[in-house]
């Protein structure tokens, strides 16, 4: 199919890669425009774009796509589809239109639950057992289209965000093959009105550990949040990313270590902390961490 590509972040790539290698026609890909990044704030092109580029692809970042002449030069495409994928800016009406077979977005939740900006995160802070891909016809609403095609996976117990986030990547790039290939064939399902909920965008201020919380929920908020933004605590005034824990035995005051291994009592049980990463520094398994930071039982974080 001839084909306009729309997506920004990591977790597109594997989808803009599978297209490509099954033989779509790609006429342009649109991402977020560069953004300054990294110590001496330069700007960086997108994952996307970077990719984009090195497949010899026509890569466009309009600011907006709100204005007439963004909207002409789409439609200019003469596209038979888009597919979006975690492209970052809201789609106009007259963008949903301009394609022949409209605009196709891989969400990586199984709808209706968690429509929104953040359905990996909210999945495994939630404690869900298992999420999954949609494809979804697009319209006006937030995450409201039909779906096409589903596919489910298991959510594992220790799994975090990062990892969860890879996985549901490869999934999403190769329903969205199997999609168009079977295009003609499918028909939409509306999403039931039941069980809606909304992945809301993750705020800095959820990363703040909160040692009173039941065990529980604060190791599905350190595996929720990792590897980004990365739930964090403070010791000694140094602020320290903890991107791993497990549910442990013990019990204690909230905050304080249980032993010489990073077991810390919460508001009932207590998790174990098992990779962390003090500012400046990479990300270490604890016991690594532990030599350049020791810390004993009985400290309070």
């Amino acid at each position: 199919m001839r084909l306009i590509f729309m997506g920004t972040p990591d977790f597109s790539v594997s989808a803009l890669d599978a297209l490509h290698s099954a033989g779509h026609e790609i006429v342009c890909v649109y991402t977020q425009p560069p953004r300054p990044a990294g110590r001496g704030k330069k700007d960086r092109p997108s994952p996307v774009q970077v990719r984009a580029e090195a497949l010899g692809l026509q890569v466009r970042h309009p600011v907006s796509l709100r204005n007439e002449a963004a909207q002409a030069e789409f439609a200019a495409l003469n596209a038979d589809i888009a597919v979006v994928v975690a492209y970052g800016l809201i789609l106009p009406q007259p963008i949903l239109d301009a394609p022949t077979h409209g605009c196709l977005n891989i969400h990586a939740s199984l709808l209706p639950r968690w429509r929104g900006a953040a359905p990996i995160h909210r999945a495994i802070m939630a404690g869900d057992t298992k999420t999954g891909v949609c494809i979804m016809q697009m319209e006006a609403g937030l995450d409201t289209g039909p779906v096409l095609m589903r596919e489910a996976t298991r959510i594992g117990p220790d799994e975090t965000t990062a990892v969860l986030h890879d996985r549901l990547a490869e999934i999403g790039a190769e329903l969205i093959v199997k999609t168009l290939a079977q295009l003609p064939d499918l028909s939409a399902m509306a999403q039931p009105e039941e069980g809606v909920t909304y992945a809301h965008k993750i705020d800095k201020a959820e990363a703040a550990i909160d040692w009173s919380r039941d065990a529980v929920e604060v190791d599905r908020q350190i595996r929720g949040l990792s590897t980004f933004p990365g739930a964090w605590v403070e010791h000694d005034g140094v602020r320290i990313k903890v991107l791993g824990s497990e549910l442990a035995d013990g019990q204690g005051t909230p905050g304080t270590l249980l032993d010489a291994a990073l077991t810390v009592a919460c508001g009932t049980g207590a998790v174990r902390l098992t990779r962390l990463q003090r500012a400046g520094k990479g990300a270490q398994d604890a016991e690594v961490f532990l030599r350049g930071m020791p810390m004993t039982k009985g400290m309070q974080l």
